[in-house]
């Protein structure tokens, strides 16, 4: 499919990598179906993320992600028409049945649905709790569930995070299909299990770690908070945002 708005918007972000001299790696491209429908499951951590985890995809045919996103993001007198143009899903996230039914017709219509489970990007640069959203979509669609790690890019663009130094290593991997029969509770769980394993591995192979880095996290010997600090700052700034309310 053609679509120019998206195939622009591709080419806008690939020179935007390429000016920051951004080194990226992509390994498992292989796990995305060249034709079809998928649920592809992604960890969170960057503002850039939404790109980086549609590179796979575009190398795999050229194919495009519908990705889901909160639906401030298509209020916005910008960033709404190119959403909507690109036919991105919105999620109203006090009620998100409208948004759950058009992904999984849009999955069992050969789209690639791009989710992050963990709602918000992770403080720890963790795996954080995850929603049962992937799971009980790609087990209603009859497709797989796929998940993928992208780390490095809180590095760029994040929490109090804006860095645009060039040659900050970027490492993406896409995880094997995981079968989505049984419970979808059950599933989340797996999904949860396989994203931190692929984490695991990416961290392990990704280059210049140092100890105490603050982009490394707790567990590699990084200064990043732990899950359990991570989750005490989210409810830190929960409470502070309904007092401004």
């Amino acid at each position: 499919m053609a679509e120019p708005l998206y195939r622009g918007i591709v080419w806008s972000f690939k020179g935007v990598f390429r000016a920051l001299g951004m080194r990226l790696s992509v390994v498992g491209e292989e796990n995305i179906p060249e034709v079809g429908g998928a649920i592809i499951a992604i960890n969170h951590t960057s503002y850039l993320d939404f790109a980086l985890a549609g590179v796979p995809a575009d190398m795999r045919g050229r194919r495009f992600v519908r990705f889901m996103a909160k639906d401030s993001i298509f209020r916005h007198p910008v960033a709404g028409p190119l959403m909507r143009g690109m036919k991105h899903i919105p999620v109203d996230r006090s009620s998100g049945l409208a948004a759950y039914r058009d992904a999984v017709t849009a999955a069992k219509d050969g789209e690639l649905i791009g989710v992050f489970p963990e709602a918000t990007m992770s403080r720890s640069f963790e795996i954080k709790e995850i929603k049962n959203g992937a799971a009980r979509m790609a087990r209603a669609a009859h497709v797989p569930l796929i998940p993928m790690i992208v780390f490095g890019s809180h590095r760029v663009l994040s929490y109090n995070v804006r860095n645009f130094s060039r040659g900050v290593p970027v490492l993406i991997e896409v995880g094997e299909p995981i079968p989505t029969d049984g419970d979808p509770e059950e599933l989340t769980q797996v999904l949860h299990d396989r994203l931190t394993a692929l984490l695991d591995r990416v961290i392990d192979r990704y280059p210049g770690k140092v100890a105490g880095a603050p982009w490394l996290p707790a567990r590699w010997g990084g200064g990043a908070p732990t899950l359990e600090e991570a989750r005490e700052i989210e409810e830190r700034r929960r409470r502070e945002r309904d007092e401004r309310r």
